[in-house]
């Protein structure tokens, strides 16, 4: 499989969603497709629910929660 490069499907606009990032062209926000594969909802469930979706778009999401998590700082409290 190809590596989805989020940037070319993940947007984040103050005027959509308070700049939530969602996928391009869409209302659909990362974070809302992140919460449907966390509760156990297969892909081809989400594309069958939302069909202007694609594979890609949902593996762009991944994608990007994981750079995310990846760039996180974590810091000892004391």
């Amino acid at each position: 499989m190809a590596t989805v490069e989020w940037q070319d499907r993940i947007t984040a606009d103050p005027k959509v969603l308070v700049g939530k990032p969602v996928i391009k062209g869409t209302r659909i926000s990362v974070e809302m497709v992140l919460d449907l594969l966390g509760r156990g909802y297969a892909q081809d469930e989400i594309l069958a629910q939302y069909d202007h979706l694609t594979h890609e778009d949902i593996q762009a999401c991944l994608v990007y929660a994981s750079e995310l998590v990846q760039s996180e700082k974590v810091y000892d409290a004391p």
